[in-house]
């Protein structure tokens, strides 16, 4: 027998759920989206046959459904170069807008206007009140972003450039939100670059224990559209798709993103000797399907950590970089500094 998963419209996913209670579940809840096993992905309650008399919908022979519209974002294209220290380069026809995180900048043709807007830009040559813009700007500053974003609109003929950079080693990751249900949770400082009219808001963590030792803190980043978002992590990425209630364990830290369909919780490592002594720290994060995960093979607390403890002024062992000499040699070639 099939288990079914509900999310409500800014809710909680529900389920498993046998075919009854699936059912009643579609009645409460008829603009819910679905999921079981063999669905390729979540579906609308209403447009389910199973759900078609709970939820009102017309059944049988419903008529196809319109294409849809353009959505409100830019629709732009882009290329990552590199390896290590990659970098995004966006292709704008005129008109078209991309929007950054201050500092992010590599380079731009000089038919791209650079601006700087209040929020997170999302509203930017598309209407929007004031109140719109404080409301998506107090969103940036709840996770820890500036009060302004950058905006690079092309305003010339043909195609221009615009580049952005990774702020350290690691690797650029392109997904289209509509492509993921339009919605993405991120750990809060991911956000790199985007089309005009994603939306950046805020993602709390309601369960304490999870915000307390998670290692993504009670505040996540949200991004909301269906345009192209291009999210910033470190080392290499790896990439799993979690069945329903499929749990996948993952080092604190080390979580990028992930379907706003799974949930992500803590586990202790194991016994008293394993969280005091086996180097893992106390808690484990626990990522629970249905849905996809992106995670990161050095995230940066770790590449920091290891930074500081190396340097001298951190109580770190000065190796003298492969010199016999050490100091004396560093101090003949003008490297010290006092």
């Amino acid at each position: 027998m099939s288990q079914w998963y509900f999310v409500p419209p800014g809710g909680e996913r529900a389920g498993p759920l046998d075919a009854d209670a699936a059912q009643a579940y579609a009645r409460q809840n008829p603009t819910a989206q679905c999921w079981r096993d063999g669905l390729s992905g979540w579906q609308p309650v209403r447009a389910m046959p199973e759900f078609a008399e709970a939820s009102g919908a017309t059944p049988r022979h419903m008529p196809p459904a319109p294409p849809p519209s353009k959505g409100r974002s830019d629709d732009i294209d882009y290329r990552i170069v590199g390896t290590d220290m990659q970098f995004v380069e966006i292709e704008l026809d005129p008109g078209e807008t991309a929007v950054a995180e201050a500092g992010a900048l590599m380079y731009k043709d000089a038919a791209v206007r650079m601006d700087t807007v209040f929020g997170d830009g999302s509203h930017s040559g598309q209407g929007g009140g004031v109140f719109d813009k404080l409301l998506s700007a107090g969103k940036r500053v709840v996770t820890g972003e500036s009060l302004f974003i950058t905006t690079f609109t092309h305003a010339g003929s043909g195609k221009a450039h615009v580049a952005f950079a990774a702020p350290y080693p690691g690797t650029v990751l392109a997904m289209k939100l509509d492509e993921h249900g339009g919605r993405l949770i991120c750990q809060k400082d991911s956000f790199l670059a985007g089309a005009r009219g994603v939306s950046l808001g805020i993602h709390l963590q309601r369960k304490i224990l999870t915000g307390l030792f998670g290692g993504e803190g009670f505040i996540m980043q949200k991004l909301e559209g269906d345009g192209w978002v291009f999210v910033h992590a470190g080392g290499t990425i790896v990439e799993r798709e979690l069945k329903a209630g499929e749990r996948l364990d993952v080092d604190t830290g080390c979580v990028v993103a992930f379907h706003d369909s799974v949930q992500m919780n803590i586990t202790r490592v194991g016994g008293i000797k394993s969280m005091l002594f086996g180097g893992e720290g106390m808690f484990l994060a626990t990522l629970t399907g249905p849905g996809r995960v992106w995670l990161q093979s050095l995230p940066f607390s770790r590449l920091a950590g290891r930074m500081l403890a190396a340097a001298p002024q951190g109580g770190g062992q000065d190796r003298g970089e492969g010199s016999v000499l050490g100091g004396i040699g560093r101090l003949l070639g003008g490297d010290n500094r006092f």
